[in-house]
């Protein structure tokens, strides 16, 4: 028997600024690596605040597996994990910030999966599953 729950992720955080426009930050590798520490952290804290109702007071049973599905906005051909590998950071700091996890290492997350699911124009998005208390 296995217990799971259903968490629904962002592709993107949109960064308040004093004097310009807002910025739409993607949640990929690609982003991620080019931009500094502050505004990588910044993005983190933002992203857990978006999942902060989602997750906020679950107790989970270690370890779990964590199961990442993308469902882009259009057809165009991509690198799924430049994506997911992000959200997944920023998913299990989450986990931590919020005392899910005591922490976010192989002690408690023994695997991370990622699939690619159904093109979804008006809400792209990423679905994580927490899988705990599985069966082998």
């Amino acid at each position: 028997m296995t217990d799971n729950k259903t968490i629904t992720s962002p592709l993107a955080v949109t960064l308040p600024l004093k004097t310009r426009p807002d910025r739409r930050i993607a949640l990929n590798l690609n982003v991620y690596r080019n931009l500094d520490h502050f505004t990588n952290n910044t993005v983190k804290q933002l992203y857990s605040e978006i999942l902060a109702t989602q997750i906020e007071g679950i107790k989970l049973t270690t370890p779990i597996r964590l199961k990442f599905t993308l469902h882009r906005r259009d057809r165009r051909q991509g690198d799924r994990a430049n994506v997911l590998c992000i959200v997944e950071k920023f998913f299990c700091d989450a986990l931590t910030h919020y005392g899910c996890l005591p922490d976010d290492t192989d002690e408690y997350i023994e695997s991370t999966h990622y699939y690619t699911g159904e093109i979804d124009k008006a809400n792209p998005r990423v679905v994580v599953e927490i899988i705990e208390n599985y069966c082998e």
